[in-house]
């Protein structure tokens, strides 16, 4: 059997601290298990800053949104009350329209004489008479 041959090569350097290394290097091959060491508490967790800086962010935006439903509301409400009194100005315009219409024909001679008629008035020099049966033959 051939001589195994060792290489000269330097140990590939571990990442771990050179104090730790060395207590490796005397432990030799044998490895005992690590004690366990008994339920501890742990130190206090170090506070963090960024879950702050969400939530707080969160809130902001809720407020905002808060402040811009209101806000969106009472437009919507406007655009609504808007919409109604339109409707109602457009109801009078033409009320508005028909009355103009009829002042117009009240206004004319012959309009006045027909619904004096219809009231039972004559002119003055004429005779009223009525006519007393059944009308509907």
């Amino acid at each position: 059997m051939p001589p195994v041959r060792q290489s000269r090569r330097p140990a590939p350097r571990s990442s771990a601290r050179p104090a730790a290394a060395a207590r490796r290097a005397g432990r030799g091959s044998a490895r005992r298990p690590a004690a366990r060491r008994p339920a501890a508490r742990r130190p206090a967790a170090r506070f963090k800053w960024e879950r702050l800086a969400r939530v707080s962010l969160l809130l902001v935006l809720g407020v905002v949104v808060a402040l811009y439903v209101q806000h969106a509301r009472a437009y919507l409400a406007s655009r609504a009350q808007a919409q109604r009194q339109q409707q109602i100005l457009a109801a009078l315009t033409r009320e508005h329209a028909r009355l103009e219409r009829l002042e117009r024909s009240l206004s004319q001679p012959g309009t006045i004489v027909a619904a004096a008629r219809r009231l039972g008035m004559v002119r003055p020099g004429e005779v009223p008479y009525s006519v007393i049966g059944s009308a509907g033959r």
